[in-house]
């Protein structure tokens, strides 16, 4: 017998992992400070830009001497900059257990065509072999995977002392896990992850390492236009200044100063972490306590406190072939889209078939506490609709 429907319902049924969910008391109002209609070029552009360069660096607490740009394509686009701009110099090492990882292995592989690179790579759930990393070389990995719900444990496997550069996508790990800046060369988020900004804008934040290889070393590639970040030799100084390469959304540019204000007021790193943890522990909590499901990352050492990823593991749905569970995890996401409680809060569509539920510091706990119910009615709903149609 299906229970009948919760009770409580979260205040905002946003869990999408990308673009989140904005910031609790987010409002259009407080975007009335953009320049609109203006030049990104202009003084009143040049200062919006450069004041969301320098929250950046205050709440991520990045140091003064790394430098920090605003890129356009997103997370894509700043990874593509930093891929096409640095590689190519001495071998790499690139490891992948999720779907945006594993495209930067073709794209180092197939694109670039570095006939010493060496992959690495691991299911999903399961990270690869830290390991086997040869600092010689450049290394590039995901600090979370966004799809697979799997992140590194710490950057303890990155020595200091390391020859080559370190290539870092950490979208959907900055503001709610700490990066060990001293570990990393070249690292990668974007403004639509863990703060909820929109979408299109992508950060690129260079280690003098980084930059030295930049201005000693040239590919053998023709770079794009839009991943030039160097002139004659030397680093563009003006694209870390808030000079962005391309035309930027000054709207959007408001609205991540405005999420970026959100977490100062806050506490910083401290409390979007904070928050981020307590999100993911309670719907851990509820995973313990359920019979029909559980984490994709078995580990906990390795799991995500953002990107959290769930499997069915009910036998009468882990039982089917791999169409019948995405088609069941369908149907059981859609009832609760219908149910206006959760939004998108499908597997990723490469990733097995499951959810996935964003737990970043945007996310209310209460939220995620009132959504627990309503996945436990949901589920029991679409296996005994699969029941009958058997």
């Amino acid at each position: 017998m299906v229970a009948t429907n919760p009770a409580a319902r979260p205040a905002r049924p946003n869990f999408c992992c990308g673009p989140c969910a904005k910031h609790p008391g987010w409002q259009l109002q407080n975007l009335q400070g953009a320049p609109f209609g203006r030049s990104h070029r202009a003084k009143a552009g040049k200062v919006k830009l450069k004041l969301a360069i320098d929250l950046t660096r205050e709440i991520l607490r990045v140091p003064r001497e790394y430098r920090i740009g605003i890129i356009p394509g997103s997370d894509t686009g700043a990874v593509e900059t930093a891929l096409w701009s640095l590689l190519g110099q001495r071998g790499v090492d690139v490891f992948a257990w999720e779907s945006f990882s594993e495209g930067w292995v073709i794209d180092i592989v197939e694109h670039l065509r570095l006939s010493n690179a060496r992959a690495f790579a691991a299911d999903y759930g399961e990270i690869a072999d830290l390991a086997s990393a040869d600092f010689d070389n450049d290394v590039v990995f995901a600090w979370n995977g966004t799809t697979s719900g799997v992140r590194v444990p710490n950057a303890d496997w990155i020595p200091a002392d390391r020859k080559g550069l370190t290539i870092c996508d950490a979208t959907s790990a900055a503001f709610a896990q700490n990066l060990d800046w001293g570990k990393l060369d070249a690292t990668t988020f974007s403004w639509q992850k863990a703060l909820g900004g929109e979408a299109a804008h992508g950060m690129l934040i260079l280690s003098p390492r980084a930059v030295e290889r930049l201005e000693t070393y040239t590919p053998p590639w023709p770079l794009p236009k839009l991943f030039r970040l160097t002139h004659g030799g030397k680093l563009i100084d003006a694209i870390f200044e808030g000079e962005t390469i391309n035309t930027p959304s000054l709207m959007c540019v408001e609205d991540y100063i405005d999420a970026l204000n959100w977490g100062k007021s806050l506490g910083g790193l401290d409390a979007l972490i904070a928050r981020a943890d307590a999100n993911s522990k309670a719907l851990g909590d509820w995973v313990e306590r359920t019979a029909w499901v559980d984490f994709l990352a078995a580990d906990p050492k390795i799991r995500s406190n953002t990107s959290v990823c769930l499997k069915i593991v009910d036998p009468a749905v882990a039982t089917l072939p791999q169409m019948g569970q995405a088609a069941f995890a369908k149907s059981l996401e859609n009832l609760l889209d219908m149910e206006k409680v959760a939004y998108d809060i499908g597997a990723y569509r490469d990733a097995p078939p499951g959810l996935r539920i964003w737990c970043g510091a945007t996310i209310e706990t209460s939220d995620i506490k009132a959504l627990t119910p309503w996945l436990d009615f949901a589920f029991a709903k679409t296996k005994a609709d699969l029941a009958k149609a058997a």
